[in-house]
């Protein structure tokens, strides 16, 4: 079995995705069915715990999408659940250093390439069981790791970082970024752009393919052109807004929708 994230990012161009952050099952049906196969589910920000996060993986599979999964943070223990539960592409949030990304690198795989807990025949992942070259051939295949580059801090050290053998690919946070550079709400900043440019630039050096949000003044077209393979552009919460607001300002008192920020 392969990971069809993995299988389209082979083939090249920009695999456009939707956040899942109120955390039902429905919603991220919904979202698979009217053109957004690939779901982020926000494990850090949103709303539910590991089996809820669960339940939308097997909402999103059966409507034929595909999950990655935010975790809430880089422990041994958070990574090693989601990981029995099914869940096989991942976001690690804010790794700052190489030690750091060399230690979520293993706690994602089985010895000896790392240090993953073993019960893989009874657990989710292996299909219950029904796998019998899970653990030994399929697991470390299967994975797309991701890791969140959003602090100043990261910036200095994504030579190291994009070195670490197990780190598919980087994820840039640019809101985290610019407030960590002390412009918060301020992506389009001069000093952010430059950031942005030098992660660019090194992930280009290491063949490390990124993946961010649409945003920092720069949309769906340009995020392609400057070769960003995973956008996330879209979220439940956004949409359900966006929508209230044009159907509240189509009543007779004309009143406006609110303005949205986009994350």
């Amino acid at each position: 079995m392969t990971n069809p994230i993995k299988s389209r990012l082979a083939k090249g161009g920009m695999i456009p995705a939707a956040w899942v952050e109120l955390g039902y099952p429905d919603i991220a049906e919904i979202l698979v069915r009217h053109g957004w196969p690939v779901l982020v589910v926000d494990g850090e920000h949103g709303r539910g715990d590991l089996e809820d996060w669960v339940a939308i993986l097997r909402a999103a599979e059966h409507a034929g999408g595909e999950v990655i999964l935010r975790l809430p943070d880089d422990s041994d223990t958070m990574i090693k659940r989601a990981l029995d539960r099914g869940f096989r592409s991942f976001i690690v949030p804010m790794v700052n250093t190489p030690e750091q990304a060399a230690r979520v690198a293993s706690a994602f795989r089985y010895p000896s390439r790392g240090r993953r807990g073993y019960a893989a025949p009874i657990v989710r992942a292996s299909d219950w069981g029904a796998r019998p070259d899970y653990a030994r051939e399929e697991a470390h295949e299967e994975l797309c790791i991701m890791v969140q580059c959003e602090h100043v801090e990261a910036v200095e050290n994504l030579d190291a970082i994009a070195a670490v053998e197990g780190i598919d690919m980087i994820f840039l946070g640019p809101n985290d970024l610019a407030a960590s550079a002390g412009h918060l709400e301020r992506m389009e900043h001069p000093e952010v752009q430059a950031l942005l440019a030098r992660i660019e630039e090194t992930a280009a050096r290491h063949g490390k393919p990124l993946a961010t949000v649409r945003g920092a003044g720069r949309d769906w077209a340009d995020l392609e052109r400057l070769g960003y393979r995973i956008v996330v552009g879209i979220n439940d919460v956004s949409l359900l807004i966006e929508g209230a607001g044009r159907a509240r300002a189509e009543l007779p008192d004309g009143t406006a929708p609110a303005t949205v920020r986009r994350y």
